[in-house]
């Protein structure tokens, strides 16, 4: 299994700059991707220090250990780089009164043979798209979730809740954050979609499956769903990554004439 990979980000109809910081490692099959909060510039700074740090330290570890190591290896990995990370945001903000109380969500994938360790803080989210479902494989670290599971607000009047986007936890706030992390299957054909809440709160799940069910090219999905953000008032920033798992070429061809016999 082979996975390509393409990133769109956008600084959306109502933003004078963009928050959201990207980064893609393909040798190692690390994405990371983060929503930046703050001051003048600090949501920024947060989130282009969170995704730098990350990359410069997990991939580095990928390329020495990642390809042989175990989901408890991976996990721990992946937990010290972005406490790593956790620090110094916290440290700068506590230094310089303009970056005083930054921070930003994140969501980091590492894609490797049949699997993808996911870990997220925050509201920015990670789906899958498998056959024609899209599911949301993430749960956002928000007020707005707290509510939905104690039975408060169904998910579709969450939509238009008051304080929807107030975060219970992200990178940067506090001298430590839990990284949660969760291990899931790859199956040939799947499309995995990171995004901020930029996309997620502008487009509705059955849009985003429609779009990925098309037969454009990844590229064009991407900037497909950055254009149904827009078009619905792109209130905000909007990142996406998608991944999608493929059969290498090689095998796909033996297949096909195996097939034509």
């Amino acid at each position: 299994m082979i996975y390509k990979i393409c990133t769109a980000t956008d600084t959306g109809l109502a933003r004078d700059t963009n928050e959201d910081a990207v980064v893609l490692d393909p040798l190692t099959g690390l994405c990371v991707l983060a929503d930046g909060m703050g001051g003048y510039k600090a949501g920024e700074i947060a989130s282009g220090m969170a995704t730098a740090f990350i990359k410069s330290d997990l991939s580095g570890w990928l390329s020495q250990a990642g390809q042989h190591a175990n989901a408890i290896e991976l996990k721990r990995a992946m937990e010290i780089c972005v406490q790593n990370a956790n620090h110094s945001i916290f440290n700068a903000a506590r230094s310089n009164p303009e970056y005083s109380g930054m921070g930003t969500t994140l969501v980091v994938g590492v894609f490797q043979a049949g699997r993808v360790m996911l870990g997220h803080i925050g509201d920015s989210r990670c789906y899958r798209f498998r056959g024609d479902a899209l599911v949301q494989i993430t749960k956002d670290h928000s007020l707005r979730q707290e509510q939905i599971d104690a039975g408060l607000i169904t998910p579709e009047q969450s939509l238009t809740a008051a304080n929807k986007n107030l975060l219970t936890r992200a990178l940067g706030v506090q001298e430590t954050v839990f990284l949660d992390v969760t291990e899931h299957r790859v199956d040939t054909g799947d499309i995995y979609l990171m995004c901020s809440d930029g996309l997620s709160d502008m487009v509705r799940d059955h849009v985003m499956a429609n779009i990925l069910l098309g037969q454009a090219t990844l590229e064009r999905k991407s900037r497909q769903l950055i254009s149904a953000a827009n078009a619905n008032g792109g209130f905000d920033n909007i990142s996406v990554v998608l991944v999608h798992a493929v059969e290498p070429t090689a095998k796909r061809s033996l297949l096909s004439r195996l097939r034509s016999k």
